[in-house]
C-alpha cells in the first residue's frame, strides 16, 4: 500500500527543480551587461534620491495603497468560500459575516477619510 503524499511530493519536487532549474540557467546563460541605470534602486519611476540622515520618512499615500490591496484580498478570500458554502451556514453564516463586513469596513472608511482613494 503507497502513501497518498508521494504523488503530491513528486510534484512538489518537480516544480522546485523546475524553478530552481530556471534562475540558475538564466544566472549561467543569460548576458551579463550591466550598467549604471541597470544597478541603480528602482523606486516606482520616482528618481531615487539620498535618504535623510535619520532616515526618511514615506508618505502615506504607499501605505494607503497596500491597505487597499490587504482590505479586498482579505475580503475576497474570506467572501468567496462563505459564498460556496452559504446554503450550508444557514443564519450563523450570514450573521458572521455580516460582523466580518462591519470590521472591515472600518480600515476601508479610515482610508476613504485620509484620502487614499484619490489617485492624483
Amino acid at each position: 500500500m503507497s502513501n497518498p503524499y508521494v504523488p503530491l511530493l513528486v510534484m512538489i519536487g518537480i516544480a522546485a527543480v523546475l524553478a530552481l532549474g530556471g534562475v540558475g540557467a538564466s544566472a549561467i546563460l543569460g548576458p551579463k551587461r550591466y550598467n549604471r541605470a541597470k544597478l541603480e534602486a528602482y523606486e516606482c519611476g520616482i528618481e531615487p534620491t539620498p535618504h535623510a540622515i535619520g532616515g526618511g520618512r514615506f508618505p502615506i499615500k504607499y501605505y494607503l495603497v497596500a491597505m487597499t490591496f490587504i482590505i479586498f484580498d482579505i475580503e475576497v478570500v474570506f467572501l468567496y468560500p462563505w459564498a460556496v458554502g452559504f446554503a450550508e451556514l444557514a443564519t450563523f453564516g450570514l450573521v458572521a459575516m455580516m460582523a466580518f463586513l462591519l470590521i472591515i469596513t472600518v480600515p476601508f472608511v479610515y482610508e476613504w477619510k485620509r484620502g487614499g482613494l484619490e489617485w492624483d
